[in-house]
């Protein structure tokens, strides 16, 4: 489980979170979903401790994370971040056993094991054919699939991806998210699409300038009464079997003006 009570950040003195609760329980998906700046990346990274929050604590399975040893976070909590790995100098291969190192004692080496893991996961993420390239050269898909390759050999019982389909053609958009949300472990995922977020997502967290503004069940966070004021664009839902979808719209200025109010 993870959690996060009572979290606020800022850069210097602009504040980006304000006193954000969430809580992801054991082998649930949550997605975190809201426009651009709301805040959604800088709550990931303080989950992972990247960023340590001005107040609030991050806890995972109840210990404050800021209190658990980093090689024992690498083991249990595996993170697919958006920065700092365009131009590793590595081969596929390399990159993905990079995800066996907090299994290793101080120098071991990968054995027989890791590669059959870090092959296994490039084949479940449809990038086995690119084992012997070099992760600099790759396309911003390629390179996306490969990085979650790498959270999946980590094989951690928690997950963090942020916008993990960046990148990714609609089929493979659907195939990644079906995967982490068959590897039934606890699972904070940053999303854009709302549609992915209903399919894939099994309760969401809406932030709104830094703060939460709704949470729980997808269709309920993902009404037109809770989206249209905080988008400013008109939403519909739409069902069909016991799937959700949304539709969008423009809206008239006055109505934005008065949702917005």
């Amino acid at each position: 489980m993870i959690t996060a009570a009572g979290i606020s950040f800022a850069f210097g003195t602009a504040p980006v979170l304000e006193g954000v609760d969430i809580e992801a329980r054991p082998g649930r998906v949550v997605g975190l979903i809201g426009p651009n700046g709301s805040g959604k990346t800088t709550l990931l990274r303080t989950l992972y401790a990247a960023l340590r929050p001005r107040a609030g604590m991050v806890t995972l399975d109840e210990a404050p994370v800021a209190d658990v040893p980093p090689r024992e976070v690498a083991r249990r909590l595996a993170v697919v971040a958006q920065e700092g790995t365009g131009e590793l100098p590595l081969s596929v291969t390399d990159l993905v056993l990079l995800g066996r190192t907090p299994h290793l004692s101080t120098f071991q080496r990968t054995g027989a094991e890791d590669h059959a893991i870090a092959a296994s996961a490039l084949r479940r993420v449809g990038a086995r054919h690119l084992a012997d390239r070099v992760f600099s050269g790759l396309s911003g898909g390629e390179k996306q699939r490969v990085l979650i390759a790498r959270a999946l050999a980590q094989q951690a019982d928690h997950l963090l991806l942020d916008e993990p389909t960046n990148h990714l053609d609609i089929r493979y958009q659907h195939e990644v998210l079906d995967i982490v949300r068959g590897l039934g472990v606890t699972t904070v995922v940053v999303l854009h699409d709302l549609n992915l977020a209903a399919r894939y997502c099994d309760d969401l967290v809406l932030l709104h300038e830094g703060r939460v503004s709704a949470a729980g069940a997808p269709a309920d966070v993902l009404s037109p009464e809770v989206l249209e004021p905080v988008y400013r664009i008109g939403v519909e839902q739409v069902r069909t079997g016991d799937e959700l979808h949304l539709l969008f719209r423009p809206l008239r200025h006055d109505a934005a003006v008065e949702k917005s109010a």
